[in-house]
């Protein structure tokens, strides 16, 4: 049955008349009753009665107008969420992304996500490895990427978005914690060093000892941590100093002091697959864009 004839039959029982549903409709009287006589010829059975000078349903008519009004609704919200799902305002959406991004401006980015897009169901998934999540997004398990240093990749899209300096975050109690001023490169060579295991995060692993290779020094390692809480820990606990994004100065570890290091910086990029036809995807990415653009105005 067509929902055009639903419309119908809705708009006669709550007109109560085929004079009042056919203006309501735009249409002419003789050809609403005329599509009236088809329906009831197709169904077998009478959908309305005179009653007075209107029309009144039957018991079968009250029946198909109630059914008919809440398929008509289900065909709006339908059509309604095509078209925001064609806008990128609607769909599922999963974000990757590491922990520097969360802890500095993507916090803020995905709570303006949150409430300006409503409809969207917005998956979240933290991860402390580069390659894993490029190559999650290459593969379909994410959408975006937020990451410091993704994968070279013909098939993925990337984008600057965000720079922040590098920080050396020291144990409290350490003379090289209370100097105001920013540390040089040399001082990685003073403090043993609290890094991340290769195998968990090869890249950034790899751009600290870079570092310690620009300064000219050797990187003395002794202890590595799992996660941004641990190296802090360990930093607390004065096994050395952790190199991190200085947007984990937002955690506030009890027992560590924070110096940025001279003519450092990072970069978070935004990561999607080039090819990917999800105007989701797009709507996010120009979220993201429209916040990088006012923090650098």
């Amino acid at each position: 049955m067509e929902l055009r004839l639903l419309s119908y039959v809705v708009a006669i029982a709550e007109e109560g008349s085929i004079s009042g549903a056919a203006r309501r409709l735009h249409l002419t009287q003789p050809t609403l009753s005329r599509q009236l006589r088809e329906l009831e010829r197709e169904l077998g059975t009478a959908l309305f009665t005179r009653e007075g000078r209107g029309l009144a349903p039957t018991a079968a008519g009250a029946v198909l107008a109630r059914r008919a009004a809440t398929v008509l609704a289900e065909a709006d919200a339908a059509m309604a969420d095509v078209r925001l799902a064609a806008q990128g305002m609607s769909g599922r959406l999963t974000l990757t992304f590491a922990g520097s991004g969360i802890n500095g401006p993507l916090g803020n980015a995905l709570g303006r996500i949150r409430r300006e897009l409503p409809r969207v169901d917005l998956r979240l998934e933290e991860s402390f490895n580069d390659a894993e999540m490029s190559t999650g997004v290459l593969e379909g398990r994410y959408d975006i990427a937020v990451q410091r240093l993704p994968m070279r990749d013909a098939r993925l899209a990337t984008q600057v978005w965000w720079r922040e300096p590098l920080t050396l975050f020291l144990p409290v109690s350490h003379p090289l914690a209370h100097d105001p001023e920013p540390a040089p490169l040399s001082i990685l060579g003073q403090i043993p060093l609290v890094v991340w295991p290769r195998d968990v995060s090869p890249r950034s692993y790899d751009e600290i000892i870079a570092l310690c290779h620009r300064a000219e020094v050797v990187p003395k390692i002794s202890a590595e941590g799992r996660s941004v809480q641990t190296l802090l820990a360990l930093v607390a606990a004065g096994f050395g100093a952790a190199v991190l994004a200085d947007s984990h100065r937002a955690l506030r570890r009890v027992g560590v002091a924070a110096r940025p290091l001279a003519g450092t910086s990072t970069t978070l990029h935004v990561v999607w697959r080039a090819a990917d036809p999800n105007p989701l995807v797009e709507r996010i990415r120009a979220t993201l864009t429209e916040l990088q653009h006012q923090h650098t105005a």
